[in-house]
C-alpha cells in the first residue's frame, strides 16, 4: 500500500484549479508501475517523492504525466510543496523554504500554511528563460488553433517559443474572445508541431477588466496526452520570463496575474514576477495556493 494525497493547485477554492495527486514516500513503488499510476489518476500530473541526494535538500521529486515522466513542471512542484507542509510537518512553524531536487536541477520554494487544508507556494526557477527556435508563421498558428490570422498578436509579441526548464510556444492573442473559441486542430498539430522544439501551445491573452497586468490563458499539450491543462506554471514561468523581456526598463522586478482554466470549469488564478538586472532576466518566479482535497493509499 502506498499513501497518497490529492490536492487542487493553483487555486483557494475546492474544487478549482489544476488537480494533483502526491506520494510523499514513494520508495517501495517498482519504476515500472509509476506510469500506470498516473494513468489511473488520469490527473494532468502527479508527483512520487523521494529522499534527496543530498541530505541538505528537502526531496527528490519525480513528475509524470499521461504520456511520460517531465523534468519540471509548476503545478506539481507548489501542489507538492503544499502537501508536505500540510501533511508531513515538513516545515517549522507556518511557514518555511523547500529545495527540490528535479529532473531540471534544484527549485527552491518558499511555502506558508494558511489553515489546516490550504498553503501558499512559491517556486523559484532553476533555469532562466531560454529562447527557442522561430515559431511557426502566424497563418500556419491559425489554423493549427482554429482561429483567423488577425486574432493572433504580431509585432513585438510575436509567437515565441520559450523554455524556463520545459519549452512551451507562446501564442498572444488579441481578445478574449479568440482565446475563447481555440480549439486545437491536433492533424494540423502533428503535421507542424509535433517535433517541433516547444509542442505544447500557450495561448494568452490581455484581460484589461482585471488591470494592466492581468492575462488570461490557456494551454494545451497533445504530445503528452494533456488536451487542455487548467493551469501550468512552467508555461506561466516562461511566458512571464518573456515578458520581461519585452520590458522597456533595464532593471527592476515585475509582475504579472493569470488565469487559466476558465473554459475548463477549473478556474486558476496563478502569479508571475520576474526580475532584471542590466537588462537581463535574473529570476522568474511563480506562486499560488493549494488546497488539500483528498488522503488514501494506493493497493499496488
Amino acid at each position: 500500500m502506498s499513501r497518497f494525497l490529492t490536492l487542487d493547485v493553483f487555486t483557494a477554492k475546492p474544487f478549482g484549479g489544476n488537480q494533483l495527486a502526491v506520494f510523499p514516500d514513494a520508495t517501495g513503488i517498482p519504476e515500472e508501475s509509476l506510469l500506470p499510476i498516473c494513468r489511473e489518476f488520469n490527473f494532468s500530473e502527479v508527483t512520487f517523492c523521494y529522499p534527496p541526494a543530498d541530505a541538505a535538500h528537502t526531496r527528490r521529486v519525480r513528475i509524470f504525466t499521461p504520456g511520460g515522466e517531465i523534468p519540471f513542471a509548476g503545478h506539481p512542484v507548489v501542489g507538492t510543496a503544499a502537501a508536505l507542509a500540510l501533511c508531513e510537518h515538513a516545515v517549522d512553524g507556518e511557514s518555511g523554504r523547500f529545495i527540490f531536487e528535479l529532473g531540471v536541477g534544484l527549485v527552491p520554494v518558499d511555502v506558508r500554511i494558511e489553515s489546516d487544508a490550504r498553503a501558499w507556494a512559491e517556486l523559484s526557477v532553476a533555469k532562466l528563460p531560454e529562447v527557442g527556435p522561430q515559431a511557426p508563421t502566424l497563418n500556419t498558428l491559425a489554423e493549427i488553433l482554429s482561429l483567423e490570422t488577425s486574432d493572433l498578436v504580431g509585432g513585438a509579441l510575436s509567437p515565441q517559443a520559450v523554455s524556463c526548464g520545459y519549452p512551451f510556444l507562446l501564442v498572444p492573442l488579441k481578445s478574449l474572445a479568440a482565446l475563447a473559441k481555440a480549439r486545437v486542430r491536433v492533424d494540423r498539430w502533428e503535421q507542424t508541431l509535433k517535433r517541433f522544439w516547444a509542442p505544447e501551445v500557450f495561448l494568452a491573452a490581455r484581460d484589461a477588466d482585471q488591470g494592466p497586468t492581468h492575462w488570461r490563458a490557456r494551454m494545451f499539450a497533445p504530445g503528452i496526452n494533456v488536451p487542455e491543462d487548467p493551469a501550468t506554471g512552467s508555461a506561466v514561468a516562461a511566458f512571464g520570463g518573456w515578458l520581461a523581456m519585452k520590458e522597456g526598463k533595464a532593471d527592476g522586478t515585475f509582475a504579472w496575474s493569470v488565469d487559466q482554466g476558465m473554459e475548463m470549469g477549473r478556474p486558476s488564478r496563478l502569479e508571475v514576477s520576474a526580475t532584471k538586472a542590466g537588462g537581463a532576466v535574473t529570476a522568474v518566479r511563480v506562486a499560488g495556493r493549494a488546497v488539500l482535497m483528498s488522503a488514501g493509499e494506493l493497493r499496488l
